[in-house]
């Protein structure tokens, strides 16, 4: 990006300096500009009792230099800059045109103690690039705190600040923005921007006039939009309050349905309408996966207000899990005959893109078109809008302005964090009185076949579910009783990762790791890509940690985007990891995100990807399920029951192998031990690693032919416990006999022959060798395993994972 600057004369550098403050914010964490700004002009110019939302610029005489400071709005630093909203991108252009003609000098403020991930460089990049300018090489980096900042460390060890530093030619300054009386901070602050400009030949950032005016004539036809729209509403909202006022009988109970994506405050705000903790929100680790319902008496009126899952905000309805899309349709169904209200719940802290927008079209057509005629769109997270009013929020972004149009222009701002302001929940329930009085129809009427059919397929499913945790339960006794006393100790474990593009990954490989040693920086809106894009950087990665004194070994390798068939290079990088982990990885752990669902494509991609690994990979293969916070407490048996048959096939390729890792539990130590637990098992049972064929010694032909009949020995004893345990797996719910008949009739209970009359790849094996693993497999069933485990089997469920370990 070239560098757009100006003369200035260097003798006016002295006395006038024009800065602009620039950052972002994080987990609510602001950056501390506004404060910066006062601190550096001595008096309380800007408002720091809330986000700034508009450029400002003021003026002080500090030093014998006449100085401006232009404070900004800050973006999310994760976020891309297509997700900080259009008014916020405007803003931060037009600051630089309020110190004409140009600043000196870019502070980039910084709190001390904040650690950053990798996503805030391209972040940092694509916001900076709205200034049209080389804004590094203008910038300082103003680090702040309320403490004094005499440790560096926090610095020296974080990656990416050490990246914006270098960016930004290592200039750096500390603010300790508590000790207001030190102005001395201050003076050796403006030296440096002194020496900056200096370096820089005396000259500031020239900014284009013309750019100037644009901004300003797209800001003010912003404005006159928004004005036309707030009096529109003002004209309607006026008629049908007539209608209300009029005689007609107003409902005294008021039935309401809160609908939208995840993140977006839907829980908070029937909190604050309900006027109480009715919905759980103090937990930030766990969000709503069941329909929820709860009543109160708001402004002498009953309500009913129905608490709905969120959808991913970029996912479209068919990547939407089918539990998370059973539950949204659902809540419609719980507050009969039908919804009064469904409100559409969208924050004002991010853009509602194209992308965004899409997901809302698709979730919303879950019901019929009928719903947009009881919609409302309920604004929240309005702290974000500053000074700016919601109708310019909306005028800026079209895919607002789609939803509020569809919704016949109906609206409302909810602030869940000030629970003092009773008016804003009165007024709520006055519009939707108003809408009700509009509509032909007083309610969105539920249909009570279909509303039947949800809730029969939602107990059915939790039938299954429970069944099948039971029969995975089961199982792993069997299995533990097996295998329990051939466990050896292990040295070291070696794991290979592989799956798609925010399949979480990196992020397993750093729990597995307890490190955060692998890159997240990947960006998850779906950016089109082609497939050279992809492979730019893409390369197997290895870290390398220890867990309880055994050594861990992780590789991870490129994903691939979910829409287009993965390249033949995936399939390469997949094979080349097999030589990372010599002499061979313990498990492949297939990731599988439970925050979307899991379709033929994704299917079809893992099969193909794990091809070149020939069959035999399969027994060396586990499903973890990543995201697992998405679910809470929910089994991830209800997962796997609701998503058919695709998932399920791969579970049965895997030996019906699986785990959960969920990246906001507390100790999450223990699912790392668990999953170490399940990956010695397997190999126990594998009696082995997964290896690609070598080149055989000419003199080591007996003892190959010896671990050839070896192989075939575990192959055929696998095959017997996996069509065994699948049996036990379909006996009847309940005893048909008694439990004295069923232990006597112990004997008669089939068990396959081993060989089977079929011979391997390897050819028969020796007669005296066949018995042993039908004797082993049938003094286990009668001398060891509980009467209780086997009268108490569990019959067929209708799909394939039928003998699947505890997650």
């Amino acid at each position: 990006m070239a560098s757009d600057i100006s003369n200035s004369a260097q003798s006016n550098h002295s006395t006038e300096l024009r800065i602009v403050l620039i950052g972002g914010r994080y987990n609510n964490l602001l950056s501390g500009k506004s404060s910066a700004g006062n601190f550096i002009l001595g008096q309380n110019v800007f408002d720091t009792s809330r986000r700034t939302a508009q450029s400002e610029a003021r003026k002080q005489e500090v030093f014998s230099r006449r100085v401006t400071v232009v404070d900004t709005p800050g973006w999310w630093w994760v976020y891309p800059r297509e997700d900080t909203p259009k008014l916020d991108q405007i803003e931060i252009q037009n600051s630089v045109h309020l110190c004409p003609p140009g600043p000196h000098v870019f502070l980039l403020v910084i709190p001390v103690d904040l650690y950053l991930p990798e996503l805030v460089k391209a972040s940092l990049k694509q916001h900076l690039e709205l200034f049209n300018v080389d804004v590094f090489s203008h910038t300082i980096v103003l680090f702040t705190a309320v403490d004094p900042c005499s440790d560096e460390s926090n610095i020296k060890d974080d990656p990416v600040l050490q990246w914006i530093l270098q960016q930004c030619g290592n200039r750096k300054h500390f603010l300790n923005i508590s000790n207001r009386e030190d102005r001395d901070q201050v003076k050796k602050l403006l030296e440096k921007i002194e020496a900056l400009i200096t370096n820089n030949g005396g000259r500031h950032c020239s900014v284009e006039r013309s750019q100037g005016e644009t901004l300003r004539k797209e800001m003010r036809d912003l404005t006159e939009r928004a004005s036309k729209r707030f009096d529109q509403v003002q004209k309607q909202r006026k008629k049908l309050k007539e209608l209300t006022e009029g005689g007609m009988t107003q409902p005294q109970h008021l039935r309401l349905v809160l609908i939208g994506a995840e993140l977006e405050g839907k829980s908070s705000a029937g909190n604050t309408i309900l006027g109480r903790h009715a919905f759980c929100v103090n937990d930030s680790s766990r969000r709503t996966t069941h329909s929820e319902i709860s009543h109160g008496v708001v402004e002498g009126r009953r309500l009913t207000v129905v608490d709905s899952p969120g959808w991913f905000y970029i996912n479209t309805l068919q990547e939407t899990s089918e539990m998370d899309k059973l539950e949204i349709e659902n809540s419609v169904n719980l507050c009969p005959p039908g919804p009064h209200a469904v409100l559409l719940v969208v924050g004002l802290e991010t853009a509602t893109h194209a992308t965004y927008l899409r997901s809302v079209q698709d979730h919303m057509s879950l019901f019929r078109e009928e719903i947009w005629k009881h919609t409302l769109v309920l604004f929240t997270m309005s702290d974000g809008l500053g000074t700016k009013t919601v109708e310019e929020h909306i005028e800026s972004e079209e895919g607002l302005q789609w939803m509020v149009n569809k919704c016949g222009n109906r609206y409302h701002v909810l602030n869940n964090k000030d629970h003092s302001d009773k008016t804003q929940v009165k007024e709520l329930l006055e519009k939707i009185e108003e809408m009700w009085a509009g509509n032909e129809d007083p309610y969105y009427e539920v249909e009570l076949d279909r509303a039947t059919e949800l809730e029969t397929k939602r107990e059915t499913g939790d039938k299954m579910a429970r069944r099948l945790k039971r029969i995975n339960e089961r199982q792993s006794r069997i299995m533990k009783e097996l295998f329990g006393g051939e466990r050896s100790p292990v040295s070291d474990i070696r794991i290979v990762l592989v799956g798609q593009k925010c399949s979480g990954k990196s992020r397993a490989g750093n729990m597995i790791l307890f490190k955060d040693l692998f890159d997240l920086s990947f960006n998850m809106t779906r950016s089109k890509k082609n497939q050279q894009d992809q492979r730019e950087n893409a390369k197997c990665v290895k870290h390398e940690g220890r867990f309880n004194g055994v050594k861990v070994s992780v590789v991870e390798t490129p994903g691939w985007f979910s829409d287009p068939t993965p390249p033949d290079w995936i399939k390469d990088e997949v094979l080349h990891s097999v030589s990372m982990c010599s002499p061979g990885p313990h498990v492949f752990l297939l990731l599988v995100p439970i925050l979307r669902s899991f379709t033929e494509k994704d299917l079809k991609a893992l099969l193909e990807i794990m091809k070149p690994l020939t069959e035999r990979v399969w027994r060396h293969c586990m499903v973890l399920f990543t995201w697992g916070n998405w679910i809470n407490d929910v089994p991830v048996e209800n997962y796997i029951v609701r998503e058919g048959k695709e998932l399920q096939e791969l579970l049965e390729k895997c030996g019906n192998r699986y785990h959960v890792l969920n990246p906001k539990c507390s100790d999450y130590s223990v699912q790392v031990k668990e999953l170490f637990q399940k990956i010695i098992d397997m190999v126990t049972h594998n009696k082995g690693i997964f290896t690609t064929e070598g080149k055989q010694n000419k003199f080591q032909v007996f003892l190959w032919q010896k671990q050839q009949i070896e192989e075939e020995w575990n192959r055929r004893e696998q095959e017997l416990v996996e069509r065994v345990l699948k049996v036990l797996a379909k006996e009847p719910e309940e005893p048909t006999v008694p439990s004295v008949r069923t232990a006597q009739s112990m004997d008669d209970f089939h068990i396959p022959y081993m060989s089977r009359d079929v011979l391997s790849e390897y050819g028969s094996i020796p007669e005296f060798m066949r018995p042993r693993g039908h004797d082993h497999i049938t003094e286990w069933l009668n001398n060891r395993a509980r009467l209780s485990e086997i009268s108490s089997g569990i019959s067929s469920i209708c799909f394939s994972a039928t003998d699947t370990e505890v997650s």
